[in-house]
């Protein structure tokens, strides 16, 4: 019987007790392989997803919320702002681009997003395959999208009202595909890109800005009329007090004021407009989600933040800030499950030391009728390091599959516009986690197979 077999035999002899380190060994390093590739993942999309944005300009209310809405799209948005607000900020000397973003709908999880061909510069994406959108309800689609959902060009999908996926259909208004964008490892990856105007259009806002602008038209016509009848039954009636041999002059004169009259209508009339469009955009919902925005400059930084929150309805957000505050928050579970793992791992190496300890104690006699046979004192110490190499082994593997397992769970929770874990990727730490449990394995396993290769052949036969 080789060595292999010899180990395999005698933990198999004692298969509670294995059973149990091993288990303790996969517990342990499941959790420190979950924490740290999911931590290492998500670190790594902040800084992906965020590189290039240095501002994030929303409705009031909570920071984090707005940064995780608009730039991670994992969360609900704080509200909508106005559109006449995207071209001051454009036109703004610190500003050196300024991304709309208009949110409301889903396709199986993936959000839709209204915004403009500035959105794939800030990302610095581009289209794969197929070209960019052109017009409404035309669509450009992640790549992740694609093959997640097996769509290609030409395709039509039908968006969902809300940010979940079971939210009410669009089944009216269908989107045509007629882009697909290059893979890029954030989370363009898995969004569908549009114009504002879609967006718009599928919550029927646009139909009603159509309605509105008619009814304004009609009331700016009535006006004129009115007008234009006063003005002539006041030529009238002042009509017969004029000589007809009245002088050129006054002929001048009275056309001057009648020309006069008519700037002056037209004056309040363009007024009459300006006042009912601008109350029209904030009636017919033709707002945006948010502005995403990159500095022109480094003296941006301390002056636009404050001046948006200060004077307007609005508030700025730094994608930077938040998620370093959003990272240190979860930091701190993410060490106290990391202690937890550790502490799993010591009682998991306390167990092997334990069952290859009493295991000694029972098998000295069979260690010392192999000495008899030939055997040496260094191949006794081997097949015991083997015996606690073996253990913490098994336990590591079956870890590992169980952390890929925890993490195609966790993938399968969040949204799909925020699945950035490949839960089936090899990752280069797990091959430290097994050099851990060997380790492990290796100190759980020295004293006993120390005491093996002092195993005397006299004392321990005399005894017997």
């Amino acid at each position: 019987m080789n060595t292999i077999q010899l180990v395999w035999k005698n933990l198999s002899r004692q298969f509670g007790s294995v059973f149990l380190s091993i288990l303790l060994t996969a517990f342990g390093i499941s959790i420190l392989a979950v924490l740290s590739i999911t931590g290492e993942t998500f670190e790594k999309q902040l800084d992906n997803n965020s590189k290039n944005i240095d501002l994030v300009v929303g409705a009031k209310g909570s920071p984090l919320q707005l940064i995780l809405s608009s730039v991670y799209h994992i969360d609900n948005p704080t509200g909508n702002i106005p559109l006449d607000e995207l071209e001051p900020l454009r036109q703004n000397p610190l500003v050196q681009l300024a991304v709309p973003l208009s949110l409301g709908d889903n396709f199986k999880g993936h959000r839709i997003v209204g915004t403009d061909s500035s959105f794939l510069s800030i990302y610095e994406t581009s289209v794969a395959e197929g070209r960019i959108w052109q017009s409404n309800f035309e669509v450009v689609i992640g790549d992740q999208v694609a093959k997640k959902q097996q769509l290609k060009i030409g395709d039509q999908i039908h968006s969902s009202h809300g940010l979940s996926k079971d939210g009410h259909h669009h089944d009216e208004h269908p989107f045509t595909i007629v882009g697909i964008l290059k893979h890029n490892n954030n989370v363009t990856d898995n969004l569908i890109l549009t114009n504002l105007e879609s967006v718009w259009d599928v919550h029927g806002i646009a139909h009603k800005h159509e309605h509105q602008e008619t009814a304004v038209e009609k009331e700016l016509r009535e006006r004129q009329e009115d007008r234009e009848e006063t003005l002539k039954a006041h030529l009238h009636h002042h009509g017969e007090d004029i000589a007809e041999n009245s002088s050129a002059p006054a002929k001048t004169n009275e056309k001057g004021r009648h020309e006069q009259e008519e700037h002056t209508d037209h004056e309040e009339g363009a007024v009459f407009v300006k006042s009912i469009g601008s109350d029209m955009v904030k009636q017919n919902g033709l707002e945006i989600t948010a502005i995403l925005l990159k500095y022109q400059s480094p003296a941006a930084i301390g002056i636009l933040p404050k001046l948006i929150d200060q004077q307007t309805d609005m508030q700025a957000a730094s994608p930077a800030m938040e998620s370093t505050r959003l990272f240190s928050l979860l930091g701190v579970g993410i060490d106290s499950l990391s202690i937890l793992a550790y502490v799993i791992m010591f009682i998991a190496g306390l167990s092997v030391f334990i069952n290859l300890y009493n295991a000694l104690k029972q098998r000295k006699y069979d260690l010392a009728i192999m000495r008899t046979l030939g055997a040496s004192k260094g191949k006794l110490f081997a097949i015991v390091l083997l015996e606690g190499l073996t253990i913490t082994i098994l336990g590591g593997l079956i870890g590992l599959i169980m952390a890929h397992l925890a993490l195609y769970y966790i993938s399968n929770q969040t949204s799909q516009s925020a699945d950035f874990i490949e839960a089936f990727t090899l990752h280069p730490k797990e091959l430290i986690f097994l050099f851990v449990a060997c380790l492990i394995g290796i100190f759980a396993a020295l004293i006993p197979a120390i005491k093996a290769y002092r195993t005397s052949i006299s004392g321990t036969l005399s005894n017997k």
